[in-house]
């Protein structure tokens, strides 16, 4: 057409080559962590502890941190033995654990028997949730002077206190297990003739308790904060008055003592209430 040739090769058409399939790509595997066994970990906590301390004790020697507002570790554990050779320290120690005691059994008990009481009728818990979200929206701390007014600076008023604190959780929890009762269970103890009061007692109790129990770690730690709140207001003995008298006269190294032996009671505490719980959540299971 225009004088140029063409071959045969012109009209065939060259392959192109095939792109390479793409490899499957691996699924990526969770990181592993080996962990620490248990020498090794306690080794590492108390390194961790030990230059903790000697940076304090440092700083305070050389003034980077002022020695009147922070004491130091020297300073402290001078004031830790005669806290307790001289000191009132076994009286304090059993006041605050009588009133936290005393106040998480009576809070707890009260709650719980206030939110299964909610299950007998819906009219009654609907009387009465208005008062629970008012009594749970205002800070119970707030409460505490009124509160040591009207019991006095005596023992009573630590044990309302943590009482307080600890009911209106115990209530609401209680009361959100009452209301997770499964009502197929309900029908079928109704249908094999069982009274109210025996539903009540056998199926609504037992199906609750989960719910009562999970809540009591956190209660003892409110019960501990309602008792020294109430001591730093008014009181004769315990350790928030320890502090709070430290505290007003300036012997730092009295309140970190009183703190120390505080955090040690809690923790005592806590770890005592978790294996309760871990009793009474392996009862409910084999019931």
């Amino acid at each position: 057409m225009s004088g140029q040739s063409t071959s045969a090769d012109d009209f065939i058409e060259v392959p192109k080559p095939k792109a390479q399939a793409a490899r499957p790509r691996r699924p990526r595997r969770l990181p592993k962590e080996v962990l620490w066994s248990l020498p090794k970990l306690i080794l590492i906590q108390a390194g961790l502890f030990t230059g903790l301390v000697a940076t304090w004790e440092i700083a305070a020697r050389t003034k980077l941190l002022d020695p009147f507002f922070w004491s130091q570790p020297s300073a402290i554990a001078s004031m830790l033995v005669v806290f307790f050779s001289e000191g009132t320290a076994w009286l304090d120690i059993t006041t605050t654990f009588r009133e936290t005691i005393l106040g998480f059994v009576l809070g707890t008990s009260l709650g719980a028997a206030l939110g299964l009481s909610l299950w007998w009728s819906r009219n009654w818990a609907r009387a009465l949730q208005p008062y629970i979200i008012c009594f749970e929206s205002i800070p119970k701390l707030a409460l505490a002077p009124l509160i040591i007014l009207i019991f006095g600076i005596g023992l009573a008023s630590k044990v309302a206190i943590a009482a307080a604190l600890t009911m209106v959780v115990s209530t609401i929890t209680t009361y959100s297990g009452v209301r997770a009762v499964d009502r197929d269970g309900e029908r079928l103890f109704y249908s094999l003739g069982a009274s109210r009061w025996q539903v009540f007692r056998k199926f609504v109790i037992p199906s609750c308790l989960p719910w009562i129990i999970s809540i009591l770690r956190v209660n003892i730690g409110l019960a501990l904060t309602g008792a020294v709140v109430g001591e730093f207001i008014a009181a004769e003995h315990g350790l928030g008055r320890t502090i709070f008298y430290a505290g007003q006269t300036y012997e730092i190294a009295l309140v970190w003592v009183a703190v120390i032996v505080l955090a040690s009671l809690s923790i005592a505490m806590y770890v005592a209430v978790s294996a309760l719980e871990k009793v009474l959540v392996r009862g409910v299971t084999h019931s």
